[in-house]
């Protein structure tokens, strides 16, 4: 990621024409600072500005003072390059590891242009229904193109879900039973529905994807694919050999069983095959998973690489901080 460059840019309350709605229209980068500024203040036409020389406009400013000198009140915005910034989608941002990915992604601001999409108007508004989140159906690739247009960078955290059979008694001694609703099974949700997003991304030239799977994928017989018949771990795994097999550069995440805890306090562990199903380190908070994803985006240690992630128990070992050391653990692809 390159370094933020921070320019001081000057308006003057006179002697400045107002922008022309035609101007506005035409620069959506000058948009959101003219809305953002006082009414009584003037502001260039954007095309009497030399963007590539002085800044490129974001809607992202880190300050904006205003003081008097001589009678002439002046205001300076200090504005980060749009340039600099990686627009980044959370596909499955509606989702209990979704919806932490893209709340750390809004949360630097200063890094990265966050955008999400989710399956229903509901979940939108579950995440704040702020407008750079998509509603799609992610087995339609046609309802990609306006979420996939323009990004850099695409995490894919969608998965089919499986629910309980009502009438479950566990005082009974009886094992819960699962089902997967029509339109939604796993060969419909995680091969069709990923394979879609791969396509879209590769098409418009998204630079990275970084792909969140689940460790187990090695045994036919993982306890995960009998679920509602769903076989869920094998379609996953197919997506993922597909975006192996794309040329796009990836960062396949296998996590180990996902718990809601708090994140950033636990060493994180890496391998490849299942081989943490082996060990007592098998599960890993969600937190963490979001934190590895945004990670991946930083690093070249990361990309064309597809390991498992689990962590230690709180409390033992160091807290994991330097990713890239983490991610250079891991040198073998898919």
């Amino acid at each position: 990621m390159a370094t933020l460059s921070r320019v001081p840019l000057v308006f003057s309350s006179s002697g400045v024409p107002a922008p022309s709605s035609k101007s506005i229209a035409h620069c959506n980068k000058c948009y959101s600072l003219i809305s953002s500024l006082p009414s009584t203040r003037k502001v260039p036409d954007c095309s009497s500005l030399s963007f590539r020389s002085l800044i490129s406009f974001s809607s992202l400013f880190s300050s904006l003072s205003t003081r008097n000198n001589k009678g002439f009140r002046r205001t300076t915005v200090v504005l980060a390059s749009i340039a600099d910034l990686s627009t980044v989608l959370v596909t499955g941002a509606g989702g209990r590891t979704g919806q932490i990915v893209y709340k750390k992604l809004k949360e630097r601001s200063d890094q990265f242009i966050a955008r999400g999409l989710v399956r229903t108007p509901e979940s939108k508004e579950k995440i704040g229904g702020a407008d750079d989140v998509f509603v799609g159906d992610i087995r339609d690739a046609s309802n990609l193109v306006p979420a996939i247009q323009g990004i850099d960078a695409l995490i894919i955290l969608t998965s089919a879900v499986p629910r309980m059979k009502p009438g479950f008694d566990p005082t009974k001694g009886e094992r819960p039973e699962f089902y997967f609703e029509d339109g939604a099974y796993p060969e419909q949700v995680d091969w069709i529905g990923q394979k879609n997003q791969i396509d879209v991304a590769k098409e418009v030239g998204v630079k990275q994807i970084v792909l969140v799977g689940s460790m187990g994928g090695t045994d036919l017989n993982h306890p995960l694919n009998s679920l509602g018949n769903g076989n869920i771990l094998v379609w996953k795994r197919k997506a993922e050999q597909y975006l192996a097999d794309s040329g796009v550069p990836y960062t396949i995440i296998w996590a180990g069983g996902l718990q809601d805890r708090d994140g950033g306090i636990r060493e994180l562990l890496v391998g490849k095959d299942d081989e943490l199903l082996q060990t007592e380190t098998r599960t890993i908070a969600r937190p963490d998973v979001a934190e590895v994803c945004i990670q991946a985006l930083k690093f070249e240690e990361a990309k064309f690489k597809a390991f498992d992630l689990a962590s230690k128990p709180e409390g033992v070992g160091t807290p994991t901080k330097d990713f890239k050391a983490l991610f250079s653990q891991i040198t073998t692809r898919f």
